[in-house]
C-alpha cells in the first residue's frame, strides 16, 4: 500500500481481517455422508453489523473470502453505508445437487454460522453472491428463526436479498445491475471526464457483457432498453453469442433459462468454447462474472474505450496498469457494484423498522401532486392526458423509492470522488 499516505503499521492492519472461521460439517444425502467446508470472514467491526455475501463455488477458498471481506469494508465506507465488511463461501458446485439437497446443506451451514455468532440482525448479515440467491437467503432466514425463537421479531433482518414474501425489498434482485447503470451515467455526465467517444450518453454504443447471471443480465437489459446501447456480445463460461445490431437481452435470458446456456440463441451467432469474446472491439466492456477476467495475458488485446468492473476484482493489478497505459478508462468495482449493498441496507432497515418503504409518505405525495396537477390545469386551461395524469399522481411504489435512493447514493458518491 505504498501508493497511500499511511504508516507501515496502519496499512498492514487495514489489510488484515479481524477473524476468519472455517466450518466443516456433514450432511447425509443419497444414502451416505457428505462432508462440506465453508468460511465466514470478518474484516472490520468498526461498524456493526458486518455485511457481505455468501457464495457457493467449487473453487472458493479462505484467501479469496478474506480478500472479498476487506473489499466489503471499503465499499460500504465509500457509499456511506453503516456496515463493516464480511464475506462467506461454501465450497460446493450447486449445479451438482437437487433443490431439496441444497436446502439441507444450506440449513446445516446456517446452523454452523449461528453457533459461532456469524449470522444475526445486529452482528453479521449475509446476502446472495455467486451461486446463491433469494431462495438460499429464505432458507437461511428460516433456519435462523428456528434456532433463535427469542429473537423472532427482528429475525428477518438476519439476511438480505430475500423474496418479497419473506421480507425482501422490491428492487434488490436488480440492484447491482441498476447500480452499474447509474455508475456509468455518473461518469458520462461528469464534465471532468472524457465521456465516451466524445458523447455523454450510451445511445448506439457497442457494449460487451461478460457473465450473464444476475448482474450481467440486469446490466445488459437496462443499458439496452433504457439507454439505447447495443449489447453486441454476451459471453459466458462455455462461449459467447454475438450480434452487431444488438442482442435481444430478454429473449436471450429466456433462452438461457430454457436450455441452460446462452449458446444456440437464434438472435445471434454462437461461438462455443470460445473465450475471446471480451477481446472483440466495443465501446464499453463490462466484466460481470468472476475475478481476474482481464489479466496480463489478455490486457493488450482488449479493444474497449471504457471498462466497467461490475464483478469483484475482474481486472488484475498488472492488467490495470496495461490498460491505463493504453488510455483505457476503468471504473472500479469498489464503486460500480456497490448497488447491491446499498439496497441491502434499505432492506435491513425495512426489516428492523417493520415499516414498508413509502408507507409514511405515499398518500401525502399523492395529495400534493393532485394539487399541483389541478393548479396547472387551471393555469393552462387544458387537462392532462389520462395516462400522464395517472403517472404524475402516483405516490411512488417501493420499487420507485428504492431506485431513487440508489441513484442518489451512486451520484453523490461519484460527485464526492476525485476523477
Amino acid at each position: 500500500m505504498t501508493f497511500l499516505d499511511l504508516s507501515e503499521g496502519l496499512s498492514e492492519r487495514i489489510m488484515q481481517c479481524n477473524s476468519t472461521y472455517t466450518v466443516r460439517f456433514g450432511v447425509r444425502l443419497r444414502g451416505r455422508m457428505y462432508s462440506f467446508i465453508g468460511w465466514r470472514s470478518v474484516h472490520s467491526e468498526h461498524c456493526e453489523p458486518v455485511k457481505g455475501g455468501i457464495r457457493y463455488a467449487s473453487n472458493a477458498d479462505a484467501e479469496e473470502v478474506e480478500a472479498l471481506a476487506a473489499l466489503m469494508t471499503l465499499k460500504c465506507s465509500l457509499v456511506d453505508v453503516q456496515f463493516g465488511g464480511s464475506k462467506g463461501a461454501l465450497k460446493i458446485d450447486p449445479r451438482e445437487w437437487m433443490r431439496q439437497e441444497l436446502e439441507r446443506i444450506t440449513r446445516r451451514f446456517t446452523q454452523e454460522l449461528n453457533k459461532r455468532g456469524l449470522i444475526g440482525p445486529g452482528v453479521n448479515v449475509p446476502a446472495p453472491d455467486i451461486g446463491t440467491g433469494e431462495r438460499e437467503m429464505a432458507w437461511m432466514m428460516d433456519e435462523f428463526r428456528r434456532a433463535n425463537p427469542t429473537d423472532v421479531i427482528n429475525a428477518r433482518a438476519c439476511v438480505t436479498g430475500k423474496p418479497l414474501s419473506k421480507g425482501g425489498i422490491a428492487g434488490r434482485t436488480e440492484a447491482t445491475g441498476r447500480g452499474v447503470q447509474f455508475a456509468i451515467h455518473s461518469y458520462l455526465r461528469d464534465a471532468r471526464t472524457a465521456g465516451l467517444n466524445g458523447k455523454r450518453d450510451l445511445k448506439g454504443a457497442a457494449v460487451i457483457v461478460q457473465g450473464f447471471g444476475n448482474v450481467g443480465y440486469h446490466t445488459a437489459k437496462f443499458l439496452s432498453e433504457d439507454d439505447g446501447a447495443l449489447a453486441t456480445i454476451v459471453a459466458e463460461h462455455d462461449g459467447y453469442v454475438a450480434n452487431p445490431d444488438g442482442l435481444a437481452i430478454e429473449a436471450l435470458k429466456q433462452h438461457q433459462i430454457k436450455t441452460g446456456s446462452i449458446l444456440g440463441f437464434v438472435g445471434g451467432a454462437s461461438f462455443p468454447g470460445d473465450v475471446i469474446g471480451i477481446e472483440q472491439p466495443c465501446d464499453v466492456l463490462i466484466p460481470a462474472a468472476m475475478e481476474n477476467a482481464i489479466h496480463a495475458g489478455n490486457a493488450d488485446r482488449i479493444k474497449a474505450n471504457l471498462v466497467v468492473e461490475a464483478a469483484n476484482g475482474p481486472v488484475t493489478f498488472e492488467a490495470d496498469k496495461v490498460l491505463r497505459t493504453r488510455g483505457v478508462t476503468i471504473l472500479p468495482d469498489l464503486y460500480v457494484n456497490a448497488g447491491g449493498v446499498v439496497v441491502s441496507y434499505f432492506e435491513w432497515v425495512k426489516n428492523l423498522t417493520h415499516i414498508p418503504f413509502g408507507l409514511m409518505e405515499r398518500r401525502r405525495r399523492e395529495r400534493r401532486n393532485q394539487t399541483i396537477a389541478a393548479a396547472l390545469e387551471r393555469m393552462t386551461g387544458k387537462e392532462f392526458p389520462a395516462d400522464i395524469r395517472d403517472e404524475f399522481l402516483e405516490g411512488g411504489a417501493e420499487i420507485d423509492l428504492v431506485r431513487s435512493g440508489l441513484e442518489d447514493v451512486m451520484r453523490s458518491t461519484w460527485a464526492a470522488s476525485p476523477t
